[in-house]
């Protein structure tokens, strides 16, 4: 991996959890713009097994991309990714990495976010990088008449957020780091299995089965997004300015998304009908969510099955299985204003057609 005579001023970077969804692009967004002399992608998971299209399996074959396969829980091996090689050391970590199931155990969360974050950043700061960035969750807090800020009441309502919300607490307390917090949205785009994606998958099964898609809640749900490729601008944005240091950032598109702009562009893209369930049946569903959710789980796996094998689709990571604490009526309303007040602008400022159809 070593860099043409060029290449030497510009930085070197490590993504952790690089084949990841937010990774992958994280990786096309610098080698496509010439903004790095190296990429070390460090993965428990390879490339060859990892769901990458024909655009990112070709940008992880070029020389100034190292991968590196660990398990980020080990501390051992979270050093050995990190490690220090002929070319210069790393100016750069951005921590993409996590336990992004739903429906787990705390103890696999704590390990997988907690442990496995701490143990990067603490790496980090003993190498001395200009910045470690880490990729937090935007669910915080619910709030549905006011943006939620920053420096807002922290109440997360995933098992994912609250363990990064620990995460983002103590980091602070690791010496001689320099980070930046960011909080996406829903992150969707090219790659995307457990954004937007479930919600594609449950429209193709409506369009199989030949009904009309009911939701939960209502249309003035606040499900606020961010396109990956601007969440990508953003953190390599932030991880460059001196004054994002220990600051935390919404990163969050200007489009006020809500459930009811996504299920009209489901709906437009799969020529079907959708609506909402009455008062009557959400307070049914107030009382037993869990076995609400797992009959409305079943009713989508086994159209999806069938869809998959009359199209000759053998295999595939989509599905249309939501865990539960998703489907909570629940708000994700984020505010933008502080990442846009240091002058960053966003290519996609709102959820499109064709950009759901990447």
């Amino acid at each position: 991996m070593a860099a043409g005579a060029g290449e030497v001023s510009k930085p070197r970077v490590v993504i952790l959890g690089g084949c990841g969804f937010i990774g992958r692009n994280l990786v096309q967004y610098l080698i496509e713009n010439d903004l790095v002399s190296a990429v070390r992608v460090v993965d428990k998971v390879p490339p060859q097994t990892a769901w990458l299209n024909n655009r990112h399996q070709e940008l992880f074959s070029i020389p100034k991309v190292q991968f590196r396969s660990a398990n980020l829980i080990n501390p051992a091996s979270c050093q050995s990714a990190l490690s220090v090689e002929e070319g210069g050391g790393w100016d750069y970590v951005i921590n993409c990495a996590c336990e992004t199931k739903s429906g787990q155990t705390d103890p696999v969360y704590k390990e997988g976010i907690l442990k496995l974050s701490l143990n990067c950043a603490t790496e980090a700061a003993k190498l001395n990088v200009k910045r470690f960035v880490e990729v937090s969750s935007g669910h915080m807090c619910s709030a549905n008449k006011v943006p939620h800020k920053e420096d807002g009441k922290v109440e997360p309502w995933t098992c994912i957020a609250k363990f990064k919300r620990q995460v983002e607490e103590e980091l602070q307390n690791i010496d001689s780091l320099r980070f930046t917090v960011v909080r996406p949205a829903i992150v969707y785009g090219i790659g995307d299995r457990h954004g937007l994606v479930p919600r594609l998958v449950i429209g193709a099964v409506y369009k199989h089965i030949g009904e009309m898609m009911k939701l939960l809640w209502g249309k003035d749900l606040k499900m606020n997004t961010v396109h990956v490729t601007d969440l990508c601008r953003a953190i390599w944005y932030l991880a460059l300015r001196d004054d994002t240091v220990s600051q935390t950032y919404n990163v969050v598109d200007k489009g006020d998304t809500t459930q009811g702009m996504i299920s009209n562009l489901v709906s437009e893209i799969f020529n079907i009908n959708h609506d909402y369930w009455g008062s009557v049946s959400l307070s049914l569903c107030k009382l037993d969510m869990a076995t609400l959710v797992d009959e409305v789980n079943d009713k989508h796996l086994g159209p999806w099955a069938e869809a998959c094998t009359q199209s000759g689709v053998e295999n595939t990571p989509l599905t249309p299985y939501i865990d539960q604490e998703l489907l909570y009526n629940k708000h994700l309303y984020l505010d933008p204003s502080k990442l846009e007040s240091t002058g960053f602008s966003w290519q996609v400022p709102h959820i499109t057609r064709d950009k759901l159809q990447e």
